[in-house]
């Protein structure tokens, strides 16, 4: 099956980079951004984050679950950056039940990128949320870019990379 180029490219941009940027809204409507270590988690489709109760952009997702998501190449010193293949996604955090199917599956694409944060799986102030893409924007590179609708992403993010 013939896949789009495009699509390729987010793939590894998505494979290839392990932080992204939150964008959440505080209780004022404000918005709140920060950086968050991500996983892909195939079978639902959904980025997984890793986050403590005591975060406050944990506060702002649980109070307000809509979130927007940027993941980008890194910077190489000497190159253009307005050019650095990237993807923001807007989409809905949904924060997982402990030992639910969703949890254990989470728990699993997390530790299988951040294998170190195994010892904070085990803390209690601390959370898997589901961020589930509903749009996005992606820049492949200079004059490269197009919007994706949610059953796009999906398409890209069940792809288990090889």
């Amino acid at each position: 099956m013939h896949e789009p180029r495009l699509n390729r490219a987010l793939r590894a941009l998505l494979n290839s980079q392990r932080i992204a940027s939150l964008g959440t809204l505080n209780a004022e409507g404000g918005p709140f951004v920060s950086m968050v270590p991500f996983a892909i988690e195939p079978s639902a489709a959904c980025l997984v984050i890793h986050i403590s109760l005591l975060a406050p952009h944990t506060r702002n997702l649980l109070s307000s679950p809509a979130v927007s998501v940027l993941v980008m190449q890194a910077e190489v010193a000497g190159e253009p950056v307005h050019a650095l293949p990237r993807v923001s996604m807007d989409g809905t955090a949904a924060r997982l039940q402990p030992d639910s199917p969703s949890w254990l599956a989470a728990r699993q694409a997390y530790l299988a990128r951040f294998p170190e944060a195994e010892p904070m799986t085990q803390l209690a102030d601390f959370s898997f949320v589901a961020i589930y893409p509903t749009a996005a924007r992606q820049v492949a590179g200079f004059g490269t870019a197009r919007p994706l609708e949610a059953d796009e992403l999906a398409e890209v993010l069940r792809v288990v990379p090889d």
